[in-house]
């Protein structure tokens, strides 16, 4: 009796410790299989998530402006934002508060750290901006510019407003007109002198004066204004008193115009000084109609912003951006390389600028 209740006794420590034994090897093999393959294979997953958008396979794209806060680039970001809820990604709009390459690299590397798919923007400074682009690049996303080019090899495409040469000769033209004669001097106001668009527009807008109309004086070299309308203002205030028999203003970049605009009118020179340049219909209503400001030239900023999501979202699709390139709403779309034309621009004047609104 004795011995069998031993030997039972035996048997229940002995089950006991097999029990306990297999609980220990049980944990410690998931804890250690966790280690060498879960973990590895959740951050794949995740990597694989990221490189779409997010869990949900929509993409996090980015429209960086020059700044924010000027009319002519919140105008695009709703445009943006339009292609964000009918496309079906994620559109962040940020970017610096003044027109500053060093903001703009800030902004850019959050994107980064953010870990956005496609990073469209509009360089202050191009050169400054190329070794945070080229960043963005190796990090895996895809880096496009749009109203203003980036560096070679800094970006894989440029959505581009219109065709610059063309564009900056077209200015010229408009200012010949409005001053009603080829002969005179003239003034030139543009935003920062880094962008290279508008520096662009300015040297094609100066080859047509001098292959087409060599009685045109530029009196002095191009003033700045960092895309501010009060100090585009000042500017054109000290150039009017510095060359009382100017004849006419190219204002480049939206701002600009208006503040020569506002010079003139202060000035009560309407019908003797002659002012165009590129700014939005909404902006130049009222210098348009009071004579202030002859013709203000642009295009649809919405379109543009709308278009450099759309391109974006295609080359993540990974469809082919090139000739033929099909956009809904866009008819006359050109594609030269990396870069897509969205056409051609816009003028306005007083007797049609109420047919706009933006």
């Amino acid at each position: 009796m004795r011995l069998k209740r031993h030997l039972f006794l035996l048997f229940v420590l002995l089950v006991s410790t097999a029990v306990i034994f297999a609980g220990c090897g049980v944990k410690d093999t998931s804890s250690d299989g966790a280690a060498e393959s879960d973990t590895p294979e959740e951050e794949t997953t995740s990597d694989a998530q990221q490189g779409e958008g997010g869990s949900d396979g929509s993409y996090k794209i980015a429209l960086v402006p020059k700044l924010v806060g000027i009319p002519y680039f919140e105008v695009a970001a709703e445009g943006a934002e339009k292609a964000g809820e009918e496309l079906g990604v994620e559109v962040i709009y940020t970017g610096p508060t003044e027109a500053d390459a060093a903001q703009q690299v800030n902004t850019i590397q959050d994107l980064i750290s953010q870990g956005v798919d496609a990073i469209a923007v509009a360089p202050n400074d191009a050169q400054a901006l190329t070794p945070i682009l080229k960043e963005a690049q190796e990090s895996g996303i895809l880096v496009l510019s749009w109203d203003t080019a980036a560096e070679e090899g800094a970006t894989e495409y440029f959505v581009n407003q219109l065709d610059g040469d063309t564009y900056g000769r077209h200015l010229m033209d408009l200012l010949v007109e409005s001053m009603g004669k080829e002969e005179g001097k003239y003034a030139i106001v543009t935003g920062a002198l880094t962008a290279a668009n508008l520096n662009a527009w300015i040297e094609a807008a100066q080859k047509q004066a001098e292959e087409h109309y060599p009685g045109l004086e530029l009196v002095t070299d191009v003033v700045p204004s960092d895309e501010d309308q009060q100090m585009a203002f000042q500017q054109a205030q000290n150039l009017l008193s510095a060359y009382p028999d100017l004849d006419g203003f190219i204002g480049v970049s939206t701002p600009a115009p208006i503040g020569i605009a506002q010079a003139v009118q202060q000035a009560g020179k309407q019908d003797e000084v002659a002012v165009v340049g590129t700014t939005s219909p909404n902006m130049a209503n009222e210098y348009l109609k009071d004579g202030s400001l002859d013709v203000a030239s642009l295009w649809n900023p919405a379109d543009l912003g709308y278009l450099a999501i759309a391109v974006a979202k295609k080359a993540l699709d990974g469809e082919e951006i090139g000739e033929g390139l099909q956009i809904e709403g866009y008819d006359q779309l050109e594609v030269r390389g990396s870069e897509i034309i969205m056409g051609p621009p816009l003028d306005f004047t007083a007797d049609n600028v109420d047919d706009y609104d933006f």
